[in-house]
């Protein structure tokens, strides 16, 4: 599976520059490549974040978590979100399995990885929970 260097790029944007809340990524299955779906600006929501998951499709996604913690101190966390709704084609889920460490190892600075099958699996709060 290779991997648009666009990916790459608008990661490394988040990261360093902190230009972009998240990056939703799809498999582009006709050229067994993985590319950049949706770019959210640094003023979009957590809910602007997943409303745009599909619902019946599998993904990869990128969210950039601020929080505050116990000692009052304002930190950030780069989480990765794999994405496979139950309702996702098995072909699909399998692909985005396998593929899924070989594409989270060309992203460096990923602090949190999350698996989700469901909405309520990536809820903020459960984010909150595991930033912390």
């Amino acid at each position: 599976m290779a991997v648009h260097d666009d990916c790459k790029l608008k990661f490394l944007e988040l990261k360093a520059k902190r230009n972009h809340r998240f990056i939703v990524f799809r498999i582009e299955e006709k050229i067994q490549q993985v590319v950049v779906e949706k770019v959210g600006g640094p003023d979009e929501s957590y809910d602007d974040f997943a409303a745009s998951l599909p619902a019946d499709e599998c993904r990869y996604a990128v969210y950039d978590f601020d929080f505050t913690t116990n000692e009052n101190c304002q930190k950030s966390k780069i989480f990765f979100i794999a994405w496979a709704p139950d309702t996702a084609r098995v072909r699909s889920k399998m692909l985005y399995a396998s593929s899924k460490d070989r594409f989270k190892r060309e992203l460096d600075g990923i602090q949190v990885e999350l698996q989700a099958t469901d909405p309520s699996e990536m809820s903020l709060d459960i984010i909150k929970g595991r930033a912390l």
